[in-house]
């Protein structure tokens, strides 16, 4: 028999960690090699942790809502006999060759020593709730034993994960209405030293807030104000991804300075172009034509024009990417955003855009996307028109350093300058929204770009060619 290590594989550039969602393979069950055997979501993106081996499912390291760093052990499968090339993934990294019957007992001895290891290690059990016959995560043990709440009011919070279990998120929440003070994230920000509590009628011991790890210095900096509820009100727990958001867009807004620039311009020739030939490109590519895969290609010309938009800052470094890989914010059923990548974008023709704009979408709106696919972005576009907006200022996604924002395409009264005299008539117009990162793009440079765009996008040939 071979142990071989389930490992949380690399999932994309910047991708540290995964939250552990679901299991779907228990412990004893069979397990064929690429079946999946747990699934865990990124950042934005729910993924499944196949397994590349035949065997049985005999140990698990991490429960649901348990947070793991990539390369963690997350499970235990064995296999039948040494297969070629497994060596190196059992848990001692040793291969047994021609022993006895004895050297072959202590083999077996050791690994199962290893295991225990690996287990008390990862799962940390809590000794004062092993008497529970409720299922609680390691995490929320630690944390209930740091905050002196005991066995019978550990059982009396309501769980929202899977099956009543508590999670981490029901622990803390239950820990800020009981403190009558807001609770801030373990993972992400830290809380200064705060008065103890009021002790409850239970004589307990007063709350005490645990110190979570500092990830960053802007993070520490930054609390939430409370805020005061009554009866009336409605509390609704942020989903996953809205953390996430509202995580990335404060870091953002502490990080690059922000700086705005707008222009408006003419879009007469592409709205009268692709009404003229959507037709015929839809019966011949099998793609619709929307205005996004246009933009997209003009955007990415002009970051070939101005390629210090298309770069990242490094403390006191500037990183100048070669590649343009263009970020396209596309809004999901449940009201959030996701950005998939379009890499290499300055390679695609018109046609390639559309099929890579369209697959893109199609697959973010039925979350089908892979990590990689958000990942690596040089420079992000956003649509705000799509909900009638005229304009936006919307916030860098980072490590870039800037981001454009289309505006709604509308029928308006224009001056049109001919050679015969100017006259009035009704154009096709929007307004594009430049936010850029002051610390390394000026003025010039912010107010240049989006001209540069506004000129390739009124020069558009109404004869061009499909």
């Amino acid at each position: 028999m071979a142990k071989i290590e389930l490992k949380l594989p690399q999932m994309g550039e910047s991708v540290a960690e995964a939250t552990v969602t679901s299991w779907l393979k228990e412990i004893g069950d069979t397990i064929e090699a690429d079946e999946a055997i747990l699934e865990i979501a990124t950042d934005k993106v729910d993924s499944e942790v196949p397994s590349e081996v035949d065997g049985v499912l005999i140990e698990k390291f991490f429960e649901v809502d348990d947070v793991a760093k990539v390369g963690d052990v997350l499970a235990i499968i064995e296999t039948d006999g040494d297969e070629d090339g497994n060596e190196e993934e059992t848990l001692n990294h040793t291969q047994v060759e021609e022993v006895d019957e004895e050297a072959a007992e202590e083999a077996v001895a050791s690994i199962q020593e290893d295991i225990n290891t690996v287990k008390e290690t990862v799962a940390a059990p809590v000794a004062d709730f092993s008497t529970s016959e409720k299922f609680f995560s390691p995490l929320v043990k630690n944390i209930a034993k740091e905050e002196n709440i005991g066995l019978e009011e550990l059982e009396g919070i309501a769980g929202t994960g899977k099956d009543g279990r508590v999670t981490k998120d029901d622990i803390l929440g239950y820990l800020e209405k009981r403190s009558g003070k807001p609770t801030i994230s373990t993972e992400t920000e830290t809380k200064p030293e705060t008065k103890e509590a009021p002790q409850a009628a239970t004589n307990e011991e007063p709350v005490k807030t645990q110190p979570p790890q500092v990830v960053n210095k802007q993070q520490a900096a930054t609390q939430a104000t409370p805020v005061s509820v009554n009866g009336q009100d409605e509390i609704v727990e942020m989903t996953r991804m809205g953390k996430l958001i509202a995580h990335h867009m404060s870091q953002s807004v502490q990080t690059s300075a922000h700086v705005q620039s707008f222009i408006e311009v003419d879009v007469t020739n592409i709205w009268n172009w692709r009404n003229k030939v959507k037709h015929e490109f839809q019966n011949r590519e099998g793609e619709k034509l929307t205005f996004t895969p246009i933009f997209m290609k003009i955007i990415a010309k002009t970051i070939k024009d101005f390629p210090l938009i298309n770069i990242s800052v490094d403390g006191d470094k500037i990183i100048k990417r070669k590649n343009i890989n263009l970020g396209m914010a596309a809004a999901l059923p449940d009201g959030n955003l996701i950005v998939p990548v379009i890499k290499n974008a300055d390679q695609l023709n018109l046609v390639g855009m559309a099929k890579r704009v369209n697959d893109l979408a199609g697959r973010a709106r039925e979350n089908k996307l892979k990590p990689d696919e958000i990942q690596g972005g040089t420079y992000t576009v956003t649509n705000v028109g799509t909900f009638g907006s005229v304009m936006g200022t919307p916030i860098i996604n980072q490590p870039q350093v800037a981001i454009l924002a289309l505006g709604a395409i509308r029928k308006v009264p224009a001056v049109i300058e001919t050679p015969e005299g100017d006259f009035i008539g009704i154009r096709h117009k929007m307004f594009l929204s430049h936010s850029y990162d002051h610390r390394v793009v000026n003025g010039a440079l912010g107010g240049q770009f989006i001209q540069r765009v506004a000129e390739y996008i009124e020069a558009w040939d109404p004869n061009k060619e499909i």
